[in-house]
């Protein structure tokens, strides 16, 4: 049995596309192996979003060579659809495919066998206007299942590259989507994400379907889904018909990740961000009438070129007074061919270090205040995983559905499924919880061990 061993660097979507290729090496009779183990195909799924990304990309793929000169080693994903002249240099490197026509992978594998001539597959992704249909009818991940609903971006962030990897925006047919996540709930999966470049924006594409009729169509006819969650919307993107799909439905989770970036309209100006502080604020006030007790968390670039203190400051005081439930923080990075790569008044690396650790300090502050409005509630959590700083505990660690993350007593048997969780102490990064067993609506605590 032939056998391929993947590695995946960077986005969710990228750990989805993944899952999907290897689905088709699983048809072509293939053993998965452990990339850091001997395979006879690896498959290196690379990320470019930062100049970072594309080192890391190299790295992993230099490793792959080493491990088995004579395997066949295929390339994919982002740095390899923005750089593959850069990716065929590598000595070792056999096949070279962007982020469209991975269905040929294995037809590219045979071809390279026979004729041994490295292949580079990449086409120009510009031109692409069509969504390519990757299948993924269960994952390695027990838990939780992706569910990539759409590709590309159109909005050009001076900060971002991705449109030049995954080109413009294409929705998939919402048959499909319907389809695959039947397919997923049937599998057992009780959460389902849906994911993609630009999530929120599926449908702009299309004449007379948009996102929040996509959403109410898997809750309607989506049998047996528990929880739907949204990986990402823009502001922009949350539209009154979207707030109202939330609102009726009791599968969409009271969760949210909205992107903010930066809380100056100057800054986002720069970034050329399509809204404004104000409009920004003006959603999450109309979100938080309809659920109070929403989880809004969001991205953080500091130190975006030319940020004064004052600019710094308004993100600040604007975080803290929307109230995130949490904040994933990042120093501004160059990315090579950008605009915010030329911009002049590059800001200095202590600076950046210095603002990301007092935005860290309030994002911890702001996910403790979230996580005790819960404490004394009863919550259903899906147990992921051990608690890994103590294994031997007994403790397992798991979500709500609005995005707390709680370590509680659990059993191996119970990874995957619905379980309440009663949240005895909130903290950060781990909220506290016991295991309780609902008897005629009086929540009874259970010790495990008894």
């Amino acid at each position: 049995m032939p056998t391929v061993a993947f590695h995946t660097l960077g986005c969710k979507v990228n750990h989805y596309e993944t899952e999907a290729i290897w689905q088709l090496f699983k048809q072509a009779g293939y053993e998965r192996k452990d990339f850091e183990g001997h395979a006879d195909v690896y498959v290196i799924n690379t990320c470019t979003v930062t100049n970072t990304g594309d080192k890391k990309s190299r790295q992993v793929i230099r490793r792959a060579v080493r491990r088995n000169p004579d395997a066949v080693v295929c390339v994919t994903g982002c740095y390899a659809q923005t750089s593959p002249a850069e990716v065929m240099a590598i000595p070792g490197v056999d096949i070279v495919i962007g982020t469209q026509d991975r269905g040929k992978i294995l037809e590219y594998i045979e071809q390279f066998k026979q004729q041994r001539q490295p292949i580079n597959g990449v086409r120009n992704i510009m031109k692409t206007r069509v969504y390519e249909e990757l299948d993924v009818p269960a994952f390695t991940d027990r838990t939780r299942a992706s569910l990539k609903i759409q590709e590309g971006c159109n909005n050009f962030c001076t900060f971002c590259i991705i449109p030049w990897a995954r080109g413009l925006m294409r929705s998939r047919d919402p048959k499909e989507v319907i389809r695959q996540a039947q397919q997923l709930v049937d599998a057992g999966y009780k959460e389902i994400v849906l994911t993609g470049i630009h999530t929120g924006g599926y449908g702009e594409d299309m004449k007379d379907y948009n996102f929040a009729m996509l959403l109410r169509d898997i809750d309607e006819q989506v049998k047996g889904l528990k929880r739907l969650r949204i990986s990402s919307i823009e502001a922009s993107q949350i539209t009154d018909d979207v707030i109202a799909v939330l609102k009726q439905s009791d599968k969409i989770v009271r969760h949210l990740h909205i992107p903010l970036q930066s809380g100056s309209n100057t800054v986002l100006k720069r970034m050329r961000r399509k809204y404004t502080t104000e409009f920004f604020a003006e959603r999450l006030a109309r979100l938080r009438e309809v659920f109070p007790d929403l989880a809004v968390t969001s991205d953080v670039i500091v130190g975006f070129p030319g940020e004064t203190e004052e600019e710094f400051m308004g993100t600040y005081e604007f975080i803290r007074e929307q109230r995130f439930s949490e904040l994933h923080v990042f120093p501004y990075s160059k990315r090579t061919g950008t605009p915010a790569a030329r911009m002049p008044d590059q800001v200095d690396e202590e600076i950046k270090n210095e603002r990301v650790h007092r935005l860290i300090a309030l994002s911890d502050q702001l996910a403790k205040e979230y996580a005790s409005k819960f404490e004394g509630q009863v919550l259903e959590v899906i147990p992921e995983e051990l608690y890994k700083e103590d294994p031997a505990s007994g403790l397992y660690v798991g979500y709500t559905d609005n995005y707390l993350k709680v370590k509680f007593p659990a059993t191996e048997e119970m990874v995957g499924k619905l379980v309440k969780v009663k949240i005895t102490k909130a903290g950060y990064p781990y909220n506290e919880g016991e295991f309780v067993r609902v008897i005629d609506d009086v929540h009874e605590n259970i010790r495990l061990s008894s």
